[in-house]
């Protein structure tokens, strides 16, 4: 059993590292007035800075999730680690020897697991580096030098080489005092009949390190023909590394990438060497998977995620490429930062790059970078063929919910008419209006998600323009008598926010408030056709929401907001009619615009008779 660390060494400790410098390897750290810093919260996602460390006091507090403490609950939070496992790791850094009152210190024993597991990492980088000098090494010195890398580049980055033995790794280790047991759970090492061995072996190494620039895993490039294994080979999954959790060259680029507001996502280790070497400091990569949700979480702690910031994509420009430039826009809005692609002419990556044209090539492809969701629409717009009416009103639904996502109002409005260009659609107004449909699914209150996609409640649900349409569906829960008959004949499209139509239609699945019959029944009816947990805790908040006026609803209080919600409807619908009759035009088949036409005057009739005589129209 581990020893108690001595009461003065863990004071030591805590005087010793100063809070925002631990905090600052972890996120980017911007003056917060008073003395004090502030940034992204680490614990929990959010758009501006709560997040506040005060060197002064050596603390820190979240104002949005309540988190706080001294730099060892900070240490032991963002990294799990237990209190010995964070002192050490702490006094390891201020260089402080620690002492145990029971049993004495023995090095290599009383440390904990997470600290043993980063050592063995430690000494394995230094034992590959060491390695790469070997005569075995040859070949991948060889495949440096063919990619642009001479020795003090390999050193920069800490490439090494694992000899092609069996085992030449695991009796090194063995030797600096490490257990079986550990080398196989670093992921160093794997279970062979006789016990462990290597699990790189013959092949070029790079250590992967943390945001800290603790070593975590290592990437292994395979070199030999007569190696049977993937051309890349990772770290599996251990209790320090999690490839999703990762990104390769964030311990050097972090700085840069908080200077400049700026990150570059290329697409594998030798990308990130080649762009740092071109003076493209802030290239990071994923290790082995895709760029994902968990990747985002630390670039925006890092970017101290704005407006002003960007994150700039590298793919090569084949299909794979593409499709993963796609995936990655999956993720733009998870960013407050823009979010842009970069595709050099020919596809080459940006190691071929350099290598082809040099260090200014690498910068310009940068400098040259457009707007991924431009990227997006055009990639979504070639795949349709535009010959046909078909093709362009396929493509239009598939590239415009793109154009809606775009945050600028401005540079919205302007893509949505170049996207009318794309498709040869004449009326630009009705690509404009639909685009502002889709962007009010998206807006909060609204649909929050692509059109016919069943969601939770957004968080902006009490907007004034969804008034009538919450304060009807309150009614139609609590007061089901004051809106019958007229309620069920209403359609979900009726309601323009996506968990409303939900609710709307739960109540029809439920029978309708004609029959609603018994209250409590009638909402437990209502609540079981809810289609998930957030319609459901909606229906229940409608449900004993009070009124927003002192008036006690009745029928004429009822029929006001019954009429209102449809004329608001029929307003919809004469726009959508109006921008029809105006595509169709004198070229359009006679029998169509004349439909529209009396489509259109039906609805403007309906209108004005709604206008007169409220509920007693519908």
């Amino acid at each position: 059993m581990a020893g108690r660390i001595n009461d003065d060494d863990v004071r030591a400790v805590r005087n010793a590292v100063p809070i925002d410098a631990v905090v600052s390897e972890y996120l980017q750290l911007r003056p917060g007035g008073g003395g004090n810093l502030k940034g992204l919260c680490p614990f929990h996602d959010e758009k501006s800075p709560s997040f506040h460390v005060s060197p002064a006091k050596g603390l820190y507090h979240c104002f949005g999730c309540q988190e706080g403490g001294d730099t060892v609950d900070f240490v032991m939070k963002v990294e799990h680690l237990s209190f010995s496992e964070t002192i050490e790791r702490l006094a390891a850094q201020a260089g402080i020897t620690l002492r145990y009152e029971e049993g004495g210190y023995t090095p290599g024993r009383q440390q904990g697991e997470r600290t043993r597991l980063l050592e063995a990492h430690k000494v394995a980088a230094r034992f590959y580096a060491e390695q790469l000098g070997s005569a075995e090494a040859e070949t991948g010195r060889a495949f440096l030098a063919e990619r642009g890398f001479d020795q003090a580049a390999a050193g920069r980055f800490g490439v090494g080489y694992a000899p092609a033995g069996w085992d030449h790794l695991t009796r090194f280790l063995r030797g600096r005092g490490f257990t079986d047991k550990e080398l196989t759970l670093s992921g160093l090492a794997q279970d062979g009949r006789r016990g462990p061995i290597d699990r790189f072996r013959g092949r070029l190494m790079w250590p992967i390190r943390d945001i800290t620039g603790e070593v975590v895993g290592f990437g292994a490039r395979r070199l030999r023909e007569d190696d049977n294994g993937p051309k890349y080979l990772n770290t599996p999954e251990t209790p320090i590394y999690r490839k999703s959790q990762v990104l390769y060259g964030i311990d050097q680029a972090k700085r840069d990438i908080g200077k400049q507001g700026r990150a570059v996502v290329v697409e594998g280790y030798t990308d990130v060497m080649a762009c740092h070497l071109a003076g493209v400091t802030t290239a990071i990569a994923t290790c082995g998977t895709a760029f994902g949700g968990e990747h985002v979480k630390i670039l925006r702690r890092v970017l101290t995620d704005n407006s002003r910031s960007e994150v700039v994509f590298t793919f090569d420009g084949d299909a794979a490429g593409q499709k993963a430039a796609l995936r990655a826009f999956e993720d733009d809005q998870k960013f407050a930062a823009r979010t842009s692609i970069a595709i050099s002419p020919g596809g080459m990556d940006p190691c071929d790059l350099r290598l082809a044209k040099g260090d200014e090539a690498v910068q310009q492809l940068i400098e040259d970078r457009s707007p991924l969701f431009e990227f997006a629409i055009r990639s979504f717009v070639t795949q349709h063929n535009l010959d046909t009416a078909e093709g362009r009103s396929a493509a239009l639904e598939q590239a415009a919910p793109v154009v809606a996502r775009i945050k600028d109002v401005s540079i919205q409005h302007d893509y949505a008419v170049r996207l009318g260009g794309m498709l040869g659609i004449l009326d630009e107004r009705f690509v404009i209006n639909r685009v502002r449909q889709l962007a009010r699914y998206a807006a909060p209150g609204g649909r929050g998600g692509r059109p016919g996609q069943s969601q939770g409640p957004g968080l902006y649900l009490r907007t004034p323009e969804l008034h009538r349409e919450r304060e009807q569906l309150r009614l139609a829960l609590q007061h089901p008598q004051l809106v019958a008959p007229a309620f069920d004949a209403y359609l979900a499209d009726e309601f323009t926010a996506a968990p409303y139509a939900t609710v709307r239609a739960a109540i029809d699945a439920a029978g309708g408030v004609t029959d609603a019959g018994d209250g409590a029944a009638y909402l437990a009816r209502v609540r079981d056709a809810a289609p998930d947990d957030g319609v459901r805790s909606l229906i229940t908040e409608l449900a004993v929401e009070p009124p927003r006026s002192r008036r006690e609803p009745d029928a004429i209080y009822a029929g006001e907001q019954l009429a209102g919600v449809r004329l608001a409807a029929v307003n919809r619908r004469i726009e959508d009619v109006r921008s029809a009759v105006h595509r169709l035009g004198a070229q359009g088949p006679p029998e169509q615009f004349e439909a529209a036409q009396q489509e259109l005057w039906t609805l403007q009739q309906y209108r004005e008779s709604l206008r007169a005589r409220g509920a007693a129209a519908l």
